[in-house]
């Protein structure tokens, strides 16, 4: 039997979706039939918007698609009018303040706080830039990843922009292709450090070289299957399919049709294509493609060019690999890499941002896969003024290895499905071990992910320390916690982490680090990467552990008994009672609201 969303969804889903959502905001949050908040959250999912957590009744998350990660000019100051005007919630963050934006693991934007109400203007600001919500959640094409330097980088096999490009224009929309059994992530790498990060997407194009018609012709071997969600995690694998430029968009349309029919709609755990490459082997699939989707003979795998990746590697690469840092592109001016500490910028930094990329380069600003923002194109001549800016103060271009290191998912502060809290917990961590610890001098990257739950949005599974909420008791009280695991890392021989210790106060998670960095300092090899280091004890994990030892320090932990009790982690009453939600359209409680005349 189909599951609940199938259902929901053969009612009503996809474009039409839309035509619902202006007229709940017209008729505001009490329209919303409540035995129905379900199947219309879900389906508000297609158009960007997830109903925040419980005790913020009436909030929404909307998130807003940027194919590859750009940002054209005149985009980023509309996204920062958008936060500004209709981001802003009733409560402050302690570290955030009240209204920013977040820059996301799959080069995307998220705001919160999002009233129903104010949608429709919302959109229409963002579609008179070129800027959408559509599909940027829901049962279908994401939000398209790749290298966020496409076009411009000196060292890419290929220019994969055009093709990310392609993808986001044929199949955002596409009613054939807007109703998939679950989410359809997909990557499009063209650079050496396989920055695209293809091996944990659904559907990876990946660069390579192959003789065509008596001619070398650069392009792409086809991957798939590959995800970290859920405690299932998969590496993408090889189809055995070459595609040139001209073919990768059809041929990527292919797959999702062959997903769209084949993949799971009766179990939702089992419904991404990585549980169907499970049971059918990469044979299979292409046999099945090449029968039923595909009218020509689709070429084997050519040439594959992507041995050198270093992106999210962890391996010891000879200097950075995250785009952070001062560049120069193949043009000959200047892209510029700044680190935002787990991807959360205030909505006047955004702004001074949006300035800054206008004044210095051409306007355009690029997301990355690991929170952080790129201003492209600068002149050599205008370098040192912007390197000189204020605001790079704070997002620095060449930060510690603790601050560049830093990823967090939402977490707690409004996700339903986090455990933790997440993003000022970890600013907290990246902070006290920047303070307190030392790591080896020749160590200038060191990644440490923390993920509220094991959906895995901030990508714990491929950092040296991986971090997933959890919880406990602590001397009797039930606390916050974190499952620790290392070594993990794409790139060369990709790996995932090994679970090392288990349920670890929040508290001593900072002082199990130091222990950590301490022991690897001790028993490294010369010149030995982290990952390294614990690939070549991996078959002791209790040598690993033992380095792993958790302790109470210095560092101090605010959220540690918060344990999801109360409406919003940082409100100073810890009963949901306190709670505002559910509000009208100007924020008031709507058993507050006076009464119409």
């Amino acid at each position: 039997m189909p599951t609940d969303v199938e259902r929901w969804k053969s009612e009503v889903y996809g474009n039409e979706i839309r035509e619902h959502l202006y007229r709940f905001a017209e008729e505001g949050w009490d329209a919303i039939p409540e035995d129905e908040h379900d199947e219309w959250f879900e389906r508000f999912k297609w158009w960007g918007l997830y109903h925040q957590r419980n005790g913020q009744e009436s909030y929404f998350m909307m998130r807003i698609g940027t194919p590859n990660g750009v940002l054209k000019p005149g985009q980023a100051e509309v996204v920062a009018e958008v936060a500004d005007e209709y981001a802003r919630g009733p409560v402050e963050n302690p570290v955030f303040g009240n209204g920013w934006v977040d820059w996301t693991t799959r080069q995307s934007i998220q705001l919160h706080w999002i009233k129903l109400e104010d949608i429709p203007e919302i959109f229409e600001k963002l579609e008179s830039v070129g800027l959408s919500t559509q599909q940027a959640c829901g049962d279908s094409w994401r939000n398209i990843v790749g290298c966020p330097v496409a076009g411009k980088d000196k060292h890419e096999h290929v220019d994969a922009l055009p093709l990310a490009e392609e993808l986001n224009e044929t199949y955002k929309g596409n009613d054939d292709h807007s109703n998939l059994p679950r989410k359809w992530k997909v990557s499009v790498t063209g650079c050496r450090e396989g920055c695209g990060q293809g091996d944990i997407n659904d559907l990876a194009f990946e660069p390579a070289s192959k003789e065509v018609d008596g001619e070398e012709v650069k392009g792409y071997n086809i991957r798939v299957g590959g995800g970290l969600s859920r405690n299932e995690e998969r590496l993408a694998r090889d189809l055995d399919v070459f595609v040139t430029p001209e073919q990768a968009a059809e041929v990527g349309g292919a797959i999702s049709a062959l997903f769209r029919d084949y993949g799971d709609r009766e179990d939702r755990f089992n419904a991404r294509i990585k549980f169907l490459v499970d049971e059918w082997g990469t044979e299979k699939m292409r046999d099945v493609l090449q029968e039923e989707y595909v009218d020509y003979e689709l070429e084997t795998a050519g040439e594959d060019l992507r041995s050198e990746y270093s992106y999210n590697s962890g391996r010891a690469t000879g200097g950075h690999s995250d785009h952070v840092g001062v560049h120069e592109q193949a043009d000959g001016n200047y892209y510029v890499g700044l680190d935002v500490l787990v991807g959360r910028m205030s909505v006047d930094d955004t702004y001074e941002l949006a300035e800054l990329a206008d004044e210095y380069g051409s306007g355009e600003i690029r997301v990355t896969q690991r929170q952080n923002v790129i201003v492209t194109d600068v002149p050599e001549a205008e370098l040192d003024d912007l390197l000189d800016e204020p605001l790079l103060d704070d997002y620095s271009p060449d930060p510690h290895p603790f601050m560049r290191g830093s990823i967090a998912c939402t977490g707690t502060e409004f996700c339903s499905l986090s455990i933790v809290e997440t993003k000022n917990r970890q600013v907290r961590y990246a902070r006290w071990l920047k303070e307190n610890v030392d790591l080896p001098e020749d160590v200038e990257d060191f990644h440490i992910h923390l993920s509220g739950c094991t959906a895995s949005c901030a990508q714990p599974q491929i950092a040296d320390i991986s971090l997933r909420g959890m919880k406990t008791r602590k001397d009797g009280e039930p606390v916050e916690a974190l499952d620790i695991g290392l070594g993990g890392g794409l790139g060369e021989n990709p790996n995932f982490a090994s679970w090392v210790r288990q349920r670890v106060p929040a508290d001593e998670v900072p002082g199990a680090i130091a222990n950590l960095i301490e022991g690897f300092e001790q028993h490294r090899e010369d010149g030995e990467s982290f990952r390294t280091f614990v690939e070549r004890h991996e078959d002791d994990e209790e040598f690993l552990a033992d380095l792993l030892e958790p302790e109470e320090t210095s560092y101090d932990d605010p959220m540690l008994h918060n344990t999801k009790m109360t409406w919003y982690p940082y409100a100073e009453n810890d009963d949901m009672s306190d709670s505002p939600a559910p509000t009208d359209a100007d924020g008031t409680p709507i058993d507050e609201a006076p009464a119409d005349d």
